[in-house]
């Protein structure tokens, strides 16, 4: 069985990605690791992807989205390394892989995936909610199956599919609704790539959900899953083997969600505090912090994300300034300085 495993990134999270990449490769040399990236490597940094723990980099700019760059400048850098992973799904399909697989770069492999292989021959997609325990705790509740309820059921920093049968049904209308679709706002009941999942179940049959706890552990389940450590050193999420961990929110806001929920469970510290030193490790200093090649616009202004969202709305805009990421005189920018007012 041919399997692709892929993740969505751009250079800031290169250092994340190679941890992912890596911990794929230990436990599954014979899969094909890509990384799909929607970005432009920053000046004075060598990208050289032979020599990086995946096997090929796809750019976004060549999966043959039309108008790229007006598609684009619609979207901000979380959205948009959601809504390029439909595209890509869609057309792994027909490029030979049995299997495709999607991980967040900020996941980890602790033990081998081959459960997912097995489920597979039964069913043509798997998904892994948020939460496979209620909560009873009312700060619990309102942070993590509250909070579900507004970004999503489904976490789609994970999801595996059959590239044929309903899996491929599934790639194209998730490609389809990503390419129009994926934009953070909640109040209209978008939450990028993952709410739309939250229709899967009810739309396509052969569908698996994942109720195994050691499958995308983080923050927002730990309150219901409690880690040990044996002594031959394998790890365990309520008595199942810990499969990987999904380091959402590396930083303060982590730190506090892991420790309101983690509690005296420091198995949790220990692999927050190793995973802390690979992405360390790995992080490159000629990659400047938060760098997106396509963050500004040509002469080097800040997008905000009010701009996008003022082009994604008009129509006209779109048709007048087919590359908003231009500048100087007759471009978005310059309407944007003398005329949207």
């Amino acid at each position: 069985m041919k399997v692709l495993a892929y993740s969505s990134f751009t250079f800031s999270y290169l250092n994340r990605a190679r941890v992912l990449f890596e911990s794929l490769r230990r436990h599954h040399p014979d899969w094909e690791l890509v990384a799909l990236m929607t970005d432009e490597p920053p000046p004075g940094f060598d990208f050289d992807p032979a020599s990086e723990p995946f096997d090929r980099v796809v750019w976004a700019s060549d999966l043959g989205i039309p108008n790229f760059k007006s598609w684009l400048f619609k979207h901000d850098i979380i959205e948009v390394s959601t809504a390029v992973k439909g595209p890509f799904i869609h057309q792994a399909c027909a490029g030979g892989a049995d299997v495709v697989i999607y991980l967040d770069p900020d996941t980890t492999l602790f033990a081998p995936l081959d459960p997912l292989l097995d489920w597979l021959g039964d069913h043509d997609i798997l998904l892994t909610p948020h939460l496979i325990d209620p909560n009873d705790d009312h700060m619990a509740i309102l942070d993590n199956d509250i909070s579900t309820l507004r970004t999503g059921i489904y976490n789609l920093g994970f999801v595996a599919i059959r590239t044929t049968g309903e899996g491929a049904r599934f790639a194209k209308w998730w490609n389809d609704r990503l390419l129009s679709y994926c934009y953070d706002d909640i109040p209209t009941g978008l939450f990028v790539d993952q709410r739309w999942c939250d229709h899967v179940p009810a739309l396509f049959d052969k569908v698996k959900v994942i109720r195994d706890p050691g499958y995308n552990v983080a923050s927002w389940n730990l309150s219901r899953r409690t880690l040990a450590v044996g002594k031959d050193g394998a790890i365990t999420v309520n008595g199942y083997p810990l499969r990987f961990w999904h380091f959402t929110k590396l930083g303060p806001l982590g730190d506090v969600m892991t420790k309101r929920y983690a509690g005296d469970n420091f198995p949790v510290y220990e692999i927050w505090a190793w995973y802390k030193r690979q992405v360390a490790a790995a992080t490159d200093p000629a990659i400047p912090d938060r760098w997106w090649a396509y963050g500004r616009f040509a002469d080097g202004e800040p997008i905000e994300k009010a701009q996008r969202v003022l082009y994604r709305q008009r129509g006209d805009l779109q048709a007048a300034y087919p590359d908003p990421f231009a500048s100087g005189r007759g471009t978005f920018q310059d309407w944007l300085a003398h005329e949207a007012a």
